[in-house]
């Protein structure tokens, strides 16, 4: 049975591994890191630069076998909390399209929308991420066109994010 609790530093050493290739590793963290591979310390000192902000906060999912996926929840808008965006969703790559990232959405957006009390879960999500998208589809999540399409620059390429939307 999958649960869900905040994420804590011991978690980095895991969730650093499930990236085995820079592409993978760019679908996730786009051009938030300035290196690939990164330690479970590069991870740390990037979420450390929040820990103070309490509209962002990450959670990490666990069964009785471990750790198996992590992402993280903010408040997109400092003077809206009907808006939760979840980030840096990743699943253990040994367990990946098996189930457990639909699993663990699921109770993202029920701990979203039953006690946060959001209207709204947004994310983005790269072009190239079919694997990804299926996934938030089959959550429940709709494709929304903006009118600036978010863009970053990753492996030589232009990579473009498609802004994906579930409504309570």
């Amino acid at each position: 049975m999958m649960r869900l609790r905040p994420y804590k530093p011991c978690d980095a050493q895991t969730i650093t591994k499930w990236m085995k290739d820079e592409y993978a590793f760019r679908q996730w963290s786009a051009d938030r890191y300035n290196k690939y591979p990164i330690t479970p310390d590069d991870m740390n000192l990037y979420y450390d630069k929040d820990r103070e902000n309490d509209r962002i906060w990450g959670m990490t999912a666990f069964d009785d076998t471990g750790i198996i996926g992590h992402f993280i929840m903010r408040f997109p808008n400092s003077s809206n909390f009907n808006e939760i965006r979840l980030g840096f969703v990743i699943v253990d790559d040994k367990i990946r399209g098996k189930g457990y990232g639909k699993e663990m959405l699921t109770l993202a957006i029920q701990y979203a929308f039953d006690f946060i009390k959001v209207k709204k879960i947004s994310l983005g999500v790269f072009e190239n991420n079919e694997a990804a998208i299926k996934c938030y589809e089959a959550c429940g999540f709709k494709k929304v066109k903006l009118e600036n399409v978010e863009s970053y620059y990753c492996m030589g390429e232009m990579w473009n994010c498609i802004e994906m939307v579930l409504m309570k």
